[in-house]
């Protein structure tokens, strides 16, 4: 079935893959793929909750990854088997490569957090072997999905859905750098001292909603709704976020390490830190992976900034 896209004034017709469906689609590289990414988040979360080893938000952050990347896996593959492409509200491969990025990325953070947070507190035995295990099968499971994105993503040349080129996956890298700030400053007490910290918190906010609203509508086919061309709604609103996110930059680090404000500068005098709960993070370590994450994501909308000016003013 052929499958039109619209890159700014050029229209191009371009035909769909075949799709199978049936078992058969399992034998196929990207099929069997997919079943090492169910079979390894299976694993991962199974071996975790036989054992009860997960304790505290960055534990249910894990399993709930697990979970998560096993459910949706399991529905596409679903919908593969059935061959319910041509029936599913989304262009089929914008959608799959979506999610399989952002299982990607939910996948090595829980790779790394988990481990950190939990698995090096717990003593030698059962649960910490099942624990062990569990972060391997996690790990597995972000290169299986890491290697769908390289598979499916567009060639140089190639003309297919916006979620599939690189600025595409960048707005997943975006949001989902946003989502992992709003789960580190969820205590309030963070930021609610200080206007310029809650402006750092609209900024995360705004430039969430903008990049998610974009990825909404290519999903959805709804670009033609824009009152201006598309590409020239990516510029702006990258611009838009490279100097919000700039200003952020400044601000957080600022109030959040300066002893004029407040607050310890070193992670040694924050009485948080003291190993209470080794399963929670403490104020200053917050503080440090929010700054840490706002600088990954103004690269991030750098990155889009160029991709996007180089669409508007680059004439192919």
């Amino acid at each position: 079935m052929p499958v039109t896209v619209t890159h700014s004034t050029v229209t191009t017709t371009v035909a769909s893959p075949t799709v199978i469906g049936s078992p058969r689609a399992l034998t196929q590289p990207l099929g069997l793929l997919r079943l090492l990414q169910l079979v390894s988040t299976c694993m991962a979360f199974s071996l975790v909750a036989s054992a009860g080893a997960w304790r505290g938000h960055m534990g249910n952050w894990s399993m709930f990854t697990w979970c998560f990347c096993f459910a949706v896996t399991l529905v596409i593959l679903l919908v593969e088997l059935g061959g319910f492409q041509a029936r599913f509200p989304f262009f089929w491969r914008n959608f799959t490569i979506t999610i399989a990025c952002y299982a990607a990325l939910l996948c090595l953070s829980a790779s790394i957090i988990y481990p950190i947070t939990y698995v090096q507190f717990l003593s030698h035995g059962p649960s910490r072997d099942h624990a062990t295990a569990a972060t391997a099968f996690s790990g597995i499971a972000c290169l299986a999905y890491a290697t769908e994105v390289a598979w499916t993503r567009a060639r140089p040349g190639e003309i297919t859905g916006y979620m599939a080129s690189e600025p595409g996956l960048l707005k997943v890298l975006e949001t989902f750098v946003a989502c992992l700030i709003f789960v580190f400053i969820s205590s309030p007490y963070l930021y609610h001292n200080w206007l310029a910290l809650e402006w750092c918190v609209a900024v995360y906010a705004l430039c969430f909603v903008l990049a998610a609203l974009t990825i909404l509508l290519n999903l959805g086919h709804c670009t033609n709704m824009l009152p201006i061309p598309f590409h020239s709604f990516l510029l702006g609103l990258a611009l838009l976020s490279v100097l919000l996110y700039a200003t952020a930059l400044v601000l957080w680090p600022l109030y959040q390490f300066n002893e004029n404000y407040s607050v310890q500068s070193w992670r040694a005098r924050d009485v948080s830190c003291g190993d209470r709960n080794p399963y929670l993070v403490c104020i200053w370590d917050r503080r440090l992976a929010v700054t840490i994450l706002t600088a990954v994501n103004l690269l991030a909308y750098v990155g889009d900034l160029v991709y996007s000016a180089h669409l508007v003013f680059v004439k192919v």
